[in-house]
């Protein structure tokens, strides 16, 4: 199957072709007829799929054969990060036909807001925001929303994360009852099909083995102790022939702490956390997406904010919690069929999540010896003091000679 098979208008195709579009993926071939042929949709499949072209391309042949004259189409996502990357992406396939969108999120200063309000005020084709910043424009009386004829429900399982569950619902209240809704969802947990149920009629299902991650990814685990697992992060960037590298922390302090001994040691990296200012934020996801920055260090947020290729080394410097969470991490290389790598680093504390992680994919991962020159480096253990009462802490005890 190509995508010529799917009879995409002219304009369209074109645009398909200036992006190296060329064979459909699974989620791809068996959504796109589904959303053409209008209707409702429930789609499990990870990032790194190809799940935004599965619902953009046929969304945009539709609104090519309708008056562009206003707002039809509202997608919803859970950060404005995945909101740039999928405007990125409209305006890339969009390009020959005339078709009209703009990101709409929080954050940033005055003159994003006016931007933003401009664009609703001339009745763009695609608007895509996250939640809040949407209910804040809707609440100002600028943004009518009567006129939609296509919902997209990005990464719910996300949103619902996030606490997004009634702003959703309080914007499905200004939408048509009689429209198309597509939810993309990278897990199935129970309250999303409630909020399937909700929303969506009679919706097709489809299910792209949500536990697998690409083939072309080659997964290692390293067992240490943590005092090893910088000096193994430094010879694994240093020895290594990485060109673009993310490395995932389980906290922001850890994520900053890395920076600082990288930097150290002369390697280009920059961190990725909520305490940086939005354009700090964007300047750097583009440096990185561009080839000027090879290394970004970030938390589990990251993961699902970011969407670019030719990441050829991913590191679990901590072991996820959740067992999907390591799928989407290392879900970011090996995207649009390519390879990469993926090295997570697991201490004592982590063998049950490992466990976990292995469980579901049902594969083992393989092992890699440490480097000699780490071996030497020992774990520092943290004893307690002589006048701390191990089975009474607080309580002083008193140590008779």
């Amino acid at each position: 199957m190509t995508f010529q098979d799917f009879n995409f208008n002219e304009q369209l195709t074109e645009g398909i072709t200036s992006m190296g579009y060329t064979t459909p993926t699974p989620i791809q071939g068996m959504a796109i007829p589904l959303i053409l042929a209008g209707k409702d949709l429930i789609a499990c499949a990870q990032t790194g799929t190809g799940k935004t072209a599965a619902f953009l391309l046929p969304i945009l042949e539709k609104i090519g054969r309708t008056a562009k004259d206003h707002t039809s189409t509202l997608i919803l996502t859970p950060t404005r990060e995945l909101a740039q990357q999928i405007d990125q992406q409209v305006e890339g396939l969009a390009y020959f036909t005339g078709i009209s969108s703009i990101a709409v999120f929080g954050g940033g200063d005055g003159h994003i807001y006016e931007q933003q309000r401009r664009g609703i005020q001339n009745n763009v084709n695609i608007i895509i925001a996250t939640p809040g910043r949407l209910i804040a424009h809707l609440t100002s009386g600028i943004l009518k929303l009567n006129k939609i004829d296509h919902l997209i429900l990005d990464e719910a399982d996300r949103m619902l994360d996030m606490g997004f569950s009634d702003d959703i619902m309080r914007i499905i209240g200004h939408l048509p009852k009689e429209r198309q809704t597509l939810l993309f969802s990278a897990t199935m947990p129970g309250r999303i099909r409630h909020l399937a149920k909700s929303v969506l009629i009679n919706p097709e299902q489809i299910n792209i083995a949500i536990s697998q991650p690409a083939v072309g990814i080659d997964q290692q685990i390293y067992r240490l102790h943590d005092q090893q697992k910088t000096p193994l992060l430094q010879h694994l960037l240093k020895d290594g022939n990485y060109l673009s590298t993310i490395i995932f922390a389980s906290r922001k302090e850890i994520v900053k702490s890395l920076n600082k001994e990288l930097r150290g040691i002369k390697l280009s990296a920059e961190a990725f956390h909520s305490d940086l200012e939005q354009k700090e934020r964007e300047e750097i996801l583009l440096k990185f997406k561009n080839k000027q920055l090879p290394i970004i260090i970030g938390t589990d947020a990251l993961s699902r904010g970011i969407d670019v290729e030719g990441i050829d080394l991913v590191i679990n410097y901590d072991v996820p919690g959740d067992a999907e969470d390591y799928i989407h991490r290392i879900g970011r290389t090996a995207r649009a069929e390519t390879k990469g790598t993926a090295i997570t680093f697991v201490n004592h504390r982590d063998e049950r999540r490992l466990k976990a992680i292995e469980e579901l994919m049902d594969r083992k991962i393989t092992q890699h010896p440490l480097p000699e020159h780490l071996m030497s480096i020992t774990e520092v253990k943290h004893e307690a003091k002589p006048n701390q009462n191990r089975n009474n802490r607080g309580k002083q005890r008193v140590w008779k000679k």
